[in-house]
Order: structure tokens, then sequence, then C-alpha cells
């Protein structure tokens, strides 16, 4: 198994909310399709490592209790929560520290009520 974790759906209510805060906070662009009765905004990445995306359908429920998801903010993670604010979302536990080995973190919540952690690893050397 190459990664525990192989993709993640955050739940929202109001996908076009939702899909301009996660495109403002990173400055990319969300590519969406229906995919059966769901619609789907999904996060950029390589075909080889993990990705998500943002989800709107019955069944699919914003939360702040359950499960945290660590999007990867390497090496931009202040200038990513500089931008959650702006873009209607409130950061709850600013950068922290973990180890010198893995990194620093940081939690907000979406426009949509989701807990999600950002994750920067240390600078390379």
């Amino acid at each position: 198994m190459r990664n525990t974790i192989n993709w993640f759906e955050l739940p929202v209510t109001d996908f076009d909310r939702a899909k301009k805060f996660y495109e403002a906070i990173f400055e990319v662009k969300m590519d969406d399709q229906m995919m059966g009765p769901y619609r789907m905004g999904f996060f950029p990445g390589d075909q080889q490592g993990v990705s998500g995306a943002i989800v709107h359908g019955d069944g699919y429920v914003p939360s702040d209790k359950g499960a945290m998801v660590y999007l990867n903010a390497d090496g931009i993670i202040d200038e990513v929560i500089a931008r959650i604010g702006k873009a209607g979302g409130n950061v709850v536990v600013p950068r922290t520290p973990i180890t010198p080995e893995i990194g620093d973190f940081a939690i907000f919540l979406d426009t949509e009520g989701n807990k999600v952690a950002l994750h920067t690893p240390p600078p390379r050397k």
C-alpha cells in the first residue's frame, strides 16, 4: 500500500460558495462536473498522489465533528492562512509547529462548516 488515503470528499451545502472559497485560498481552478446525482469540484493534483473533491448532493452534510482532512500547503501555508478569512472561512488554530521533522499545521472552518487542516513540511535543506 503506497498511501493509506487515496481520495477524500468534503461535503458542501452551497457548491458555488465552497468552490469559490477553495479556489481563492489555494489560487487554483477547480474543475467541476456531475457524477450521477452529485456535483463534484475537483482539487488539482497529479495522477500519482492523493486528491479529492468538494461534493454536493443527498447525504453529504458538512460537519466540524468528523474526520479531519489535512490539505497540502507545502511552502505556502502562511499565504493560504492569510486568504481564509478574506474568502469567508475562519482560522481556528493558527500555524502551529508539530516537530522540526514533520513541519507545521493550521486548522480552519470552511464556508460550509467543515473543519479542515493545512500542513506544510519543514523547509528543505
